[in-house]
């Protein structure tokens, strides 16, 4: 099964100015077999996009919100913990 699923930030805060670029990146500590990831904001069902890393580019503040990733490998689906995005 899949585990440990981190999000991390590009800055780490989460935080940027509008007009900068914000990198969100999704990994996995245990998983077997070829992995997927989708990106959510706002607990919405419907991905973002999808791959290892989500780029708001430029950040707009529309794009403030909470955000998290999910990865699957077919098998089973874990979700990373939700990260604060705040467009300044």
């Amino acid at each position: 099964p899949v585990s440990g699923v981190t999000l991390t930030a590009q800055p780490p805060t989460g935080q940027v100015a509008e007009g900068d670029w914000l990198v969100l990146l999704c990994s996995v500590a245990t998983g077997t077999g070829p992995l997927s990831f989708s990106w959510h904001r706002q607990g919405s069902p419907v991905p973002l996009a999808t791959g290892p890393r989500y780029e708001l580019r430029p950040a707009k503040q529309r794009d403030s919100g909470h955000y998290h990733c999910t990865a699957t490998n077919g098998d089973s689906a874990a979700n990373s913990s939700s990260l604060g995005v705040t467009v300044l």
